[in-house]
Formats: C-alpha cells, sequence, structure tokens
C-alpha cells in the first residue's frame, strides 16, 4: 500500500505567523497571556500553548490584566477596542489576508455599498470581519441562501479566506441578477486555494483520502467536502486514534490532506498510524 502526502500539507504563512507569535509572547512574558477563543482551529497546537502559560478567555471581561493575542481569524472590534480600553498589553496575530478582507469590507461600506461576505456565519474570522463594516452587511454561505433577497442597488462582496471559489462565483454570479452594480473582492487565500486544487487532484488518483486538521476548522472541512465530491471514501479525523483498520481494507493508495492549521507533526501521526494499522 502507498500513502501519499498533498504537497502543500500542513500550515499556512498565517497560523505559522500566529503560532510563532503566540509561543514567543508566552517565553517573554511568562504569567497572565491569553488568547480571545483559541489561536486556530487545531486542539493540539491550543493544549501546547496552554502548557506553556497561554489561556484560552472568550470575552475580554474575562481578563483583568496581561498580555491578550489576537487570534488569527482575528477578532470583532468591540473585543479590541475593550483590550485597549483597558490597557492590555496587544500580540496582534491576526492574518495579514483577513485584515486585507478587513480593509475592503470597510472600504465598500464607506462609500455605500451594501456589503455581503460570503462565508459561514458562525465563524470566528466571518464575526470578525462583520464588525468592520460600517452600515448593512449581510452573510452568504450558498447562493441559496440569496434566493429571497430582493437585492439592492450596489452590492460589494468579500469572501472568508477559507471559502471555495466556486461557490465565491456563484454568490458573485446570484447577485449579478439582483443588484444594479456590484463591486467583488476575491479575498479567499491563495494557499486555500492551492490546497483546494490539490485535494481535488489527489481525491481524483488515490483509493482513500484522509483529511487531517481541527474538526472544527472550517478550511479543512472544505477540504473533506471537495474530496468527498470526487471520493466517498473520504474521511476527516483529528487526531490519531480517530483512524478506523476498515477504511484501509483493499485499499493500494491512500491520500493524506492536512489543512491550513494543520502541523506537520500532527500529519505524521497520522501517516504512522495508517502504517500501523495496514502493515
Amino acid at each position: 500500500m502507498e500513502v501519499i502526502i498533498a504537497k502543500h500539507a500542513g500550515v499556512c504563512f498565517g497560523v505559522k505567523r500566529a503560532i510563532d507569535m503566540a509561543f514567543k509572547a508566552a517565553r517573554k512574558y511568562r504569567n497572565h497571556v491569553y488568547t480571545i477563543g483559541p489561536l486556530i482551529h487545531n486542539p493540539q497546537v491550543v493544549e501546547q500553548l496552554r502548557e506553556v502559560g497561554v489561556t484560552v478567555k472568550e470575552d475580554i471581561g474575562d481578563i483583568a490584566e496581561g498580555t491578550v493575542i489576537f487570534r488569527s481569524h482575528g477578532v470583532p472590534l468591540h473585543l479590541a477596542e475593550g483590550a485597549r480600553g483597558k490597557g492590555l498589553r496587544i500580540v496582534d496575530a491576526t492574518c495579514p489576508f483577513v485584515k486585507r478582507t478587513h480593509k475592503f469590507a470597510r472600504m465598500l461600506s464607506r462609500k455605500g455599498y451594501m456589503v455581503i461576505v460570503v462565508g459561514d456565519k458562525s465563524h470566528p474570522e466571518v464575526r470578525s470581519l462583520k464588525s468592520y463594516v460600517e452600515g448593512e452587511a449581510m452573510v452568504a454561505g450558498s447562493a441559496g441562501e440569496l434566493a429571497d433577497w430582493v437585492g439592492e442597488e450596489t452590492v460589494g462582496i468579500v469572501a472568508q479566506t477559507t471559502q471555495s471559489l466556486e461557490n465565491f462565483q456563484e454568490i458573485v454570479a446570484t447577485c449579478l441578477a439582483k443588484a444594479g452594480e456590484i463591486r467583488a473582492y476575491n479575498t479567499i487565500c491563495d494557499a486555500t486555494a492551492l490546497r483546494q486544487k490539490e485535494a481535488l487532484d489527489l481525491a481524483r488518483s488515490v483509493d482513500c483520502v484522509i483529511v487531517t486538521g481541527g474538526h472544527r476548522s472550517a478550511n479543512t472541512r472544505r477540504l473533506a467536502e471537495i474530496c468527498r465530491r470526487i471520493l466517498d471514501e473520504t474521511h476527516h479525523v483529528e487526531r490519531v486514534e480517530e483512524l478506523k483498520p476498515s477504511w484501509f481494507k483493499g485499499r493500494r493508495r491512500i491520500g493524506v490532506l492536512g489543512g491550513a492549521s494543520t502541523p506537520s507533526w500532527v500529519i505524521e501521526e497520522i501517516v504512522q498510524g495508517i502504517h500501523r494499522i495496514t502493515c
């Protein structure tokens, strides 16, 4: 049996940057170091940070003093302003590509466009992004969610950085039929688009795909969805203990993908686990 690992499996630039910044802050400040929500959607990394003294809090009100790290997905403006108002030391680990989307969203709203965010309503990146819109904003996870929308004269569109290009294009096309003027910015991260293309190629060339990453990770879930369209034998796992021997019976080629928030050592654990099961 052959195990094929996707070329670009593992953490992206923004996630690596956030992890490096968080561990550096833990070493430098030692006590009272917090993140607002998990730094990234990978439980193994969050646990490693906890072990070196970085605690997850969900609200600025829970932090009395010390250092607060803004997660890679960004934080809503009211939380950022609350941290500054309390005099907390701030380490801003927001991904630069996410910050770029914030700028587009704010610019569009200031120019009078009704802003549509292509993304998952409950995702922290989208909640952060919406807070930069000055005025009306709508979140659409799919073109179908716009079926009852009557439209607007001027519409500005941005995307959660981990969205699929196909979904973004479908929503833009739907808006074209309902708006007088559209201004759309493709804010999908290059690393996301590259991983999604590799996922399609890999799914077409193997008998089974293992997608590795946090179950709460939007980009990892999307990789699994993309592979599943091509190959039913696609499984999303967070930890090596989730691997099942039945997945590999009669399989000759196994593909392994890692989400953009999945460290290389986690991917290696999964590969070793597959070898243990199949040898």
